[in-house]
């Protein structure tokens, strides 16, 4: 492997659940990696939580990045609104405003902007949603780099509106033959076990390639790779993700 692709991300999707802060399993998920998406607010989090997951990350060296999805907290964001796409842009630019207006009363900066869920699984085909979420980041702020899935078309719009773009590979989740990830509504969707999502991640950063759900190898080339933090074991996974991947002699580093 080049110098570059011997670097990984890990990341997370975090500030979603406030039994994860009370109980500490945000923390020792947060110990684990690299980068952190905080909820701001439509699928989920609020003030109190993005104060605290900011907080956690100062304390733990995590680069710090947005996680907005659709305003849609009794749905958890996981499924498509049918909203016009300036009220998205709307609810977007709050979102992420408010991240970032927390972590700067924190002391903190927010580098990057993740969509959430549903949002984030059809921006990755549809142009005027990829270019939504362009236009409500540049609105936030233009210097933030956008993350997306690994192949998908949301990344060349994004790179055509200006913005860095980081590709993202899942450890939890299995992907169909075409790249994508294979729906949640579907068996076999998720991957809870550490050690299988352990053997996926290593595949994807030393091969880049994943095994599709009907066996199948899919290409893709990713820069980070996400744990999210409402998967079962979600630390698990991640601790024995970073072990394996130090293990083969990856350095970890946020993007």
């Amino acid at each position: 492997m080049s110098p570059e692709s011997n670097c990984i991300d890990i990341n997370a999707d975090v500030g979603e659940r406030t039994e994860a802060l009370l109980d500490g399993s945000e923390e020792r998920l947060l110990r684990v990696v690299t980068s952190a998406n905080i909820a701001c607010g439509g699928h989920a989090g609020n003030s109190d939580s993005m104060r605290s997951v900011v907080r956690l990350c100062q304390s733990l060296g995590v680069s710090i990045g947005a996680h907005p999805g659709y305003p849609d907290r009794q749905g958890f964001g996981r499924s498509r609104l049918n909203m016009p796409l300036s009220e998205i842009e709307v609810s977007l630019v709050e979102q992420i405003s408010s991240l970032l207006e927390i972590a700067s009363l924190c002391g903190a900066n927010v580098h990057h902007v993740k969509p959430h869920g549903a949002l984030y699984n059809a921006a990755a085909s549809d142009n005027d949603l990829a270019a939504t979420i362009a236009r409500a980041t540049a609105i936030v702020d233009r210097n933030l780099m956008l993350v997306g899935l690994a192949g998908s078309l949301m990344l060349d719009v994004w790179r055509d509106f200006g913005f860095s773009v980081i590709a993202e590979a899942f450890a939890d989740r299995r992907y169909e033959a075409d790249g994508t990830l294979r729906s949640r509504g579907l068996p076999g969707a998720l991957i809870v076990d550490p050690l299988e999502a352990a053997a996926q991640v290593l595949l994807m950063v030393k091969e880049r390639a994943v095994e599709s759900f009907n066996g199948s190898t899919v290409q893709l080339s990713a820069q980070t790779i996400c744990i999210h933090g409402d998967t079962s074991n979600a630390a698990l996974i991640a601790g024995a993700v970073r072990r394996a991947l130090e293990r083969s002699g990856v350095v970890l580093r946020s993007f």
